[in-house]
């Protein structure tokens, strides 16, 4: 049978497959917020303990069949998606959103992805503060109405500067010169274990389970010399900025 070339792609095609995509990737990011919204409101409520399950992490395990940092990722969500709301609803009309739920609302309206939720869920107060300052500033300033393509625009900027800005300094160092330089010492051990996270994400990517991860890992950890368990913390780490990822085995 012989080939045939396909049909150059029309305008009003590709403008209808792009539709497609961006309905998708809201629909993605509707689920991923209402999930990260049941997750929340799941550990709160301590929900293993009537099934029997020893810990949040033997629960997902058990229940679900996942690694124990989806969940947690999924609770940085959540915290980072709260703190943006609650500071959207503070200054904008609350009834722009088109869903009942305010995680799962945000999450739609201001197209922000999984990875920029987590990368400043550790901030997320830095975040609302920004947002709070930036549509007061807009709202008394009288030039601009605060619509959803400005509320929209405002949330996304606050979280790209956060989420590119190194964290501020402590505010009050300590005096004691070992303890100053103990501190130096665990922020150059987490920068350099987050430059091997980023190397162990290109080895086994975010989208891999706990198991494929572990797998892939074992050999990598090998070779360098590192323990498989500083591997996946130092992992963790690089896809959440949150040094909680590596305490007990590399902290």
């Amino acid at each position: 049978m012989p080939n045939r070339a396909r049909p150059p792609l029309t305008v009003a095609r590709a403008r209808e497959m792009t539709a497609g995509l961006r309905e998708a990737m809201d629909d993605v990011r509707r689920s991923v917020a209402v999930l990260a919204a049941r997750v929340r409101d799941a550990h709160a409520a301590r929900v293993w303990l009537p099934l029997g399950h020893s810990s949040w992490e033997s629960y997902c395990a058990a229940e679900f069949g996942i690694s124990r940092a989806q969940p947690y990722r999924l609770l940085d969500v959540a915290r980072a998606l709260t703190a943006i709301h609650g500071a959207v609803a503070a200054q904008a009309d609350p009834s722009r959103t088109r869903d009942n739920d305010p995680a799962a609302a945000t999450a739609l309206d201001y197209g922000l992805s999984q990875r920029a939720l987590i990368d400043v869920s550790s901030r997320s107060s830095d975040v609302a503060e920004l947002i709070t300052r930036r549509l007061a500033t807009l709202a008394h300033s009288g030039l601009q109405t605060l619509d959803a393509a400005t509320v929209r625009a405002v949330v996304r900027q606050a979280v790209r500067d956060i989420r590119t800005a190194p964290p501020p300094p402590p505010a009050d160092p300590p005096a004691d010169p070992a303890i100053a330089a103990l501190r130096r010492v665990v922020d150059d051990l987490a920068a350099s274990t987050h430059a091997i996270g980023e190397l162990m994400l290109k080895v086994a990517p975010a989208y891999l389970s706990y198991i494929e991860t572990a797998d892939v890992l074992a050999l990598l950890c090998e070779q360098i010399g590192e323990p498989p368990e500083h591997g996946l913390a130092a992992r963790r780490y690089a896809m959440s900025g949150d040094r909680r990822a590596l305490y007990g085995t590399v902290l």
